[in-house]
């Protein structure tokens, strides 16, 4: 895992500065995402995805194990930037790949700076992908939500769309230092909830909306 992932990594930076054409480097890093499941020996299965239209959406699914990223990325259509704290842009390859994949930096002492980058992923008709939860369940519990995500899709008007994701904490254990298990993971993508109709005031019942859709 951890070898293909800095390989694939690297591989798709020098792809991007080569060609200079994303579509290119997201079709190499999502084909790549699935050839990672399955070299691992874990089953992908997807439902929920005749609830999607164009797009963009906001993604909000909850978070068990570093491999709902490789999952995500892999077998949700389209293009999808994640927003990952930007301590992780600071690793030397991993902040590359970040970057050239045009991830989205969270700091938390500077909100804006995301809002503005997320304004400029709507207009390029581009999804994004939050863990409403902002860290890892270390006993598969869904943990308390954020409100950043959803005061983040109201601002953008975008819909949200809940999604779950069931059996990666078995297969990649919180502790095992990305070491894998072969077996089965799903992925359920319920249907979006409209956002361009609500205000800031609605952001504490939109997120125990999708919390609940996800519980």
């Amino acid at each position: 895992f951890r070898g293909m992932l800095f390989a694939m990594g690297a591989i798709a930076v020098v792809l991007y500065r080569v060609v200079r054409d994303k579509t290119v480097t997201w079709g190499f890093a999502k084909a790549q995402a699935r050839n990672l499941a399955r070299m691992c020996g874990v089953r992908v299965k997807v439902r929920g995805l005749e609830h999607l239209g164009a797009g963009p959406y906001l993604f909000a699914p909850n978070h068990q194990s570093h491999f709902d990223i490789a999952a995500l990325l892999g077998y949700l259509p389209g293009i999808n930037r994640f927003a990952a704290k930007k301590e992780m842009f600071d690793e030397p390859i991993l902040g590359a790949v970040l970057r050239t994949m045009g991830m989205i930096p969270i700091d938390r002492d500077n909100p804006l700076d995301a809002i503005e980058r997320l304004n400029r992923l709507k207009l390029e008709n581009t999804s994004v992908i939050i863990f409403p939860e902002g860290t890892r369940s270390r006993d598969g519990r869904l943990l308390p939500f954020k409100k950043g995500v959803f005061v983040a899709a109201i601002h953008l008007g975008v819909p949200i769309v809940p999604v779950v994701c069931k059996g990666t904490q078995a297969i990649m254990p919180r502790g095992g230092y990305l070491s894998i298990v072969p077996g089965d993971v799903e992925l359920v993508v319920l249907e979006p909830i409209p956002t361009e109709a609500l205000t800031y005031e609605d952001r504490d019942r939109l997120r125990e909306m999708v919390r609940g859709r996800i519980a």
